[in-house]
Order: C-alpha cells, then sequence, then structure tokens
C-alpha cells in the first residue's frame, strides 16, 4: 500500500510531499479529539472501552467522564495544500502503553504535545520525550470548554518549558484550530532546519 503514491496519481503526476507528525500528551487529555478533528478522512482509533482492570492505573480523577482509552494509537490524514499531506499519529497517554512510543515516532518530522492546564504535570513526560530525541515538538494547550483559563505565558513559566518553544491554544474539538496548530508546527520545524543548516556563505 503506497498512500502518498495513490495521491500523486490523483493529482494528474504532480508531486506530493507527505510528512509524519506526532500528537502527545497525558491521558484525557484530548489526542483522539485532536487527531478525529482535523482529519480528511474517518480516523483510525483504537479506543477500548475502560473496565474495572483498569482501576489503580489510569487516573480518571480529572476526567470523570471518560469511559474508553486509546490502547495503541490514533491515525488520521489531512491535505493542507494541493501537495502536501500531513499523516497524523497519535500515541496512547496511558504509562502502561509508552514502549509503543518509540515506534511510533520512527520517521515524524516533528510533534504537538497537547496540555491540560489542570493537570500540566502529565504533559512532562512527552516533552522529555521528544527533547531527549532532538524532535521538534510544540505545546497546544486544550481549551475544553473553549476557554483560556490561565494566560499561556503563565502556563509556560509552570511547565518551565524553552523559551525557544512555541506554545498556542486550541480547542481541540474545533477543525480550524486544530489546522492551524499543524501549521505552527510546521513553520517551527521549517525554522529549525533552516537554522540547523550550515552557512552557505
Amino acid at each position: 500500500m503506497n498512500p502518498t503514491g495513490d495521491r500523486r496519481r490523483h493529482k494528474a503526476g504532480k508531486s506530493v510531499t507527505s510528512v509524519k507528525i506526532v500528537v502527545a500528551g497525558g491521558f484525557g487529555v484530548g489526542k483522539t479529539t485532536f487527531v478525529g478533528a482535523v482529519s480528511d478522512i474517518k480516523p483510525l482509533s483504537t479506543e477500548a472501552v475502560m473496565t474495572t482492570a483498569s482501576t489503580g492505573h489510569d487516573n480518571t480523577a480529572r476526567v470523570p467522564l471518560k469511559s474508553t482509552t486509546t490502547v495503541a494509537m490514533d491515525f488520521g490524514r489531512v491535505e493542507l495544500e494541493d501537495d502536501l499531506l500531513l499523516y497524523l499519529f497519535g500515541t496512547p497517554g496511558q504509562e502502561r502503553f509508552w514502549f509503543m512510543w518509540d515506534n511510533l515516532v520512527r520517521g515524524a518530522i516533528g510533534a504537538v504535545v497537547l496540555a491540560d492546564t489542570r493537570r500540566l504535570a502529565d504533559a512532562f513526560t512527552s516533552i522529555d520525550f521528544f527533547e531527549n530525541r532532538q524532535i521538534p515538538y510544540i505545546v497546544a494547550v486544550n481549551t475544553f470548554d473553549g476557554i483560556l483559563h490561565h494566560s499561556l505565558e503563565s502556563v509556560r513559566k509552570a511547565m518551565t518549558l524553552d523559551p525557544a518553544v512555541p506554545i498556542y491554544s486550541c480547542d481541540a474539538r474545533v477543525r480550524p484550530e486544530v489546522k492551524d496548530v499543524l501549521l505552527r508546527l510546521l513553520e517551527y520545524v521549517m525554522a529549525q532546519v533552516e537554522q540547523d543548516q550550515p552557512s552557505l556563505v
């Protein structure tokens, strides 16, 4: 199966660039919603109903209405331009599934780390993961009720983010806002590549 090749044929021979992006974050932060909101195709989701077996493993205190959980990954695809396709891979948030992350991020150009201001510490593992592997990432604060309860600068300080790491707010349910976050990530990745390239002068 070669989805990129298929798209090339549909574009009447026009070259299509496809890139892989990872969407990460803590348990119940909105990764599945984020991918589903922007995907042009029906997203693949490995959501499973939470049972009593997860008691003691998944902390639902801050998300009491959550009844399902991602056990492998989320997958979606979005076309930003006629010649640019993004393949989105959402990571599972629970610690017992972290062993999958190395495979999921292989080949990714960058990542979006979703954060919830009610439990910012849940994002630290994702941030450490991408920093340790030198994968560019940006932070997106998910405004669950459409309201940003804390300023982005306050969130940056609370998370002790590097000043160079971009941080934005978005409602993971709203397609235009999610798409804007993805565009911001692409801009950041391109700037990083240009910065790392040696001068030709």
